[in-house]
Order: structure tokens, then sequence, then C-alpha cells
């Protein structure tokens, strides 16, 4: 049987715990994307100043949201998103009933980044790992993901709105202002490219993985080179 389970993602359930409290209400107006829309959704957590906390992947569960993400980094974002519950009766904390679970092709279940990275959902956390899978995969298709591809950068250098992790009718959310003035101006300075390791810059990377002789390179736009750009990343 295919290795679906992801076992470096872990999952958050945020929950009501009085009658009234809105979780979705309470999410829109701290993440990127809009989750009283259809999920689910790739957003992101940003400091003040529009840059990359923690990014997630954002389901529904009846009244319940569940956040998709890595499990290195579960602890500190709940923790995180409780700092801004201030008194509100909600409840944030890792849930283990859940895993996050993904395989290759088409389905009826496919990322919403992006069709080609394959199909995505919840489910009970059994299984074999299939994070190398998934690594190889997702980089292939020149994604990029969790705390040491985007950490600290800013969220459109991640090439958010191109992967759906942004919306800018939704209304204001921490580090709104900075991303939209950059999507309003076109000012994209600089993008993350997941690179050939031999045609790495040193100096650029942010990442690299020797067994896939692949690195993930933060370049200015112009010196982004067109066979090493994906198809889904139109810079021209």
């Amino acid at each position: 049987m295919t290795a679906t389970h992801l076992t470096n993602r872990a999952v958050i359930r945020l929950s009501s715990q009085e009658e009234g409290e809105d979780v979705r209400t309470f999410l829109q107006g701290l993440v990127t994307n809009d989750v009283a829309g259809s999920l689910p959704c790739w957003a992101a957590l940003l400091s003040p100043q529009g840059k990359v906390l923690f990014d997630f992947l954002v389901w529904e569960d009846g009244a319940d949201l569940l956040l998709d993400c890595e499990a290195s980094q579960a602890e500190a974002l709940a923790k995180r998103l409780s700092l801004y519950r201030l008194r509100r009766k909600i409840g944030i904390a890792l849930d283990p009933a859940w895993g996050v679970h993904w395989q290759a092709g088409d389905g009826p279940s496919p990322d919403p980044r992006l069709a080609a990275l394959g199909q995505r959902w919840l489910g009970a956390p059994a299984g074999e790992s299939a994070d190398g899978q998934w690594l190889a995969h997702r980089l292939s298709h020149g994604v990029c993901e969790g705390s040491t591809e985007l950490t600290d950068l800013l969220w459109l250098e991640c090439n958010a709105a191109e992967l759906n992790g942004v919306s800018f009718t939704k209304g204001c959310y921490v580090g709104q202002e900075n991303t939209a003035r950059m999507n309003w101006r076109a000012k994209v300075n600089r993008r993350l490219v997941v690179m050939p390791l031999a045609d790495s810059d040193p100096k650029r990377q942010r990442a690299v993985y020797p067994e896939l002789e692949l690195a993930v390179d933060r370049l200015r736009v112009e010196d982004v080179r067109p066979e090493s750009r994906p198809d889904w990343l139109q810079l021209d």
C-alpha cells in the first residue's frame, strides 16, 4: 500500500468554548487568506511588518477549524494564536486524533495551492511516513513551505499570491498593510525559487537538500532565469 502519512505535520484544533463564539471570525482577522470562504486554503500568520511567522493549511470540521502545520512548529503556533485570543472562549490545542495525508495524482481533494501537488486530506495518523516522497514531489513543482524555507520573508516573496495563499479583498489581518502595498505597487523584488544544487548561490540559499541535489534560493526577480522558474510563476 502506498504510504500517505506526513509524519512531520501536526493538526491544531480551534474550537468554540462558549455558545455564540465563532472561530472563523477569530482566525479571519489574523491570517492572510479568507477562512470565511471555501476550505481548505493555504494561509500564513505574519508579523506586523508582514514577514512570515508560520504557514499552514486551514480545514473545517463542523464549526471547528483545523490547522495542518509543521509538527516542529505546532506548539509555537498554538502559543502565538493564544496570545491573540485574549478573553475569547476559544480552544486552541494540538489534536492527536488527526493526521495529515498526501498522495500524488489526481483525485477529489487537490492541494489548494496547486493541483499538481496531488491529493491532501486529514485522517487518522496511521501508516508509514511519506515525508520523503512529499518533499521530492513538492520541490519538483517549485513550491516552498515551512519554517526553514519561509520564516522571516515577506509573504509575497514566497509566491503566496500565485499559490492561492493570500486574499486581497478579505479585509484586515496582521501584516496586511505591507502585503497589500507590495501588491498594489507590484513591488515584489525577490522570489523563492527551487534550484538545482549545482546552480544555487550559497549566499542566496534558504534551504539545501543534497539528497535531492536541490536548493531553495531567495533571488532578485531579475536574476530568476526562465529555465529555473516553474510554469505557474510568471514574473514578466
